[in-house]
């Protein structure tokens, strides 16, 4: 009686073979690219919202960039004029100065002032949990109310401090001095958004594992040296995330300043923000307008640059 040989995927190809894990990776990948059109359903509303209200204005505002357009009534068509006009005009080159030195100078205070609050919140100190809720406090006020506030501040209680103790360079406002004013918005836009960096340099700083730390101690690594050799690197995205968002909303600062200083003295603290709405308001639509594409094709190159510097090392402490 002769023994039948048992068929297997080698000797029956029709016969499935076991399911093994590489296979059911790969129908899970699978499935991941086949999107539902319910998902691309839901994006319809997203989409026809941000079209009317963002991207069409937008184009409008384009197209009466290349117009003598004031706001209402009639318009002609004028070309590039207001383009020209732009780079000639001292009070628009004015405002690009102050805006792009505000925001440099305000990113790097906030970014070193927030990484060493969070570095001293880090450790094992008394009040910590505390402290970080008191520090998170001014993310949560008005721009505008901390504006008039530190106004009232710069104008009144720090002269008269001042004068008290003799401290002449103080005994009058620094937001009426030309050379000082830009100090007192630096002063107060990075009080207010200090405490959201510090929230991110927290959650960078409890991702990163004790074990590291405790290896370079047994190696002897001092504190300053795990500064530079484990918690700046590893913090590298984390600083990244911080100095995008810081650039993008110092470029675009508004509140604070009109609270300030109004953009004096004279047009010394005049922001490119402050420029593009008073025109808006004054009757001068058009160049306004043309000065808002400028300053919109110059955030977005500076946005672009910023990702492609740090794209590496994005990847790298992913």
């Amino acid at each position: 009686m002769s023994m039948q040989t048992p068929l297997t995927r080698e000797t029956d190809p029709t016969r499935p073979g076991p399911t093994t894990q590489a296979t059911r990776v790969q129908r899970r990948v699978g499935s991941l690219h086949r999107t539902e059109g319910m998902y691309y359903l839901f994006l319809v509303p997203a989409l026809v919202l941000f079209t009317a209200f963002v991207v069409a204005p937008a184009c409008v505002g384009i197209f009466y960039s290349f117009t003598d357009y004031l706001g209402f009534g009639q318009w002609h068509f004028l070309g590039i004029e207001n383009y020209r006009a732009l780079v000639s005009d001292p009070s628009i080159i004015g405002s690009y100065g102050f805006t792009l030195g505000f925001a440099v100078v305000t990113v790097i205070v906030t970014q070193v002032i927030a990484l060493a609050l969070a570095i001293g919140l880090a450790k094992r100190v008394r009040f910590a949990a505390g402290l970080r809720s008191v520090f998170v406090i001014p993310m949560v006020v008005s721009g505008i109310i901390v504006a008039y506030v530190f106004n009232y501040l710069f104008s009144n209680t720090l002269p008269a401090l001042a004068t008290s103790v003799g401290f002449a360079p103080l005994e009058q406002s620094i937001l009426g001095d030309p050379n000082l004013a830009w100090l007192a918005i630096v002063i107060v836009s990075a009080w207010q958004t200090i405490p959201g960096a510090l929230l991110i340099y927290t959650a960078g700083l409890t991702s990163i594992p004790a074990d590291v730390y405790e290896a370079s101690s047994l190696d002897g690594a001092g504190s300053w040296k795990q500064l530079r050799a484990i918690t700046l690197p590893l913090l590298g995205g984390f600083i990244v995330i911080n100095t995008v968002l810081g650039v993008k909303g110092y470029l675009g600062a508004y509140d604070v300043i009109v609270g300030l200083t109004n953009g004096g003295p004279g047009s010394a603290t005049s922001s490119v923000a402050m420029t593009i709405f008073g025109g808006f308001t004054g009757g001068d639509y058009a160049y306004q307008m043309a000065n808002a594409t400028v300053f919109f094709i110059i955030t977005v190159l500076i946005s672009v640059l910023q990702l492609a510097v740090t794209r590496g090392r994005n990847l790298r402490l992913a």
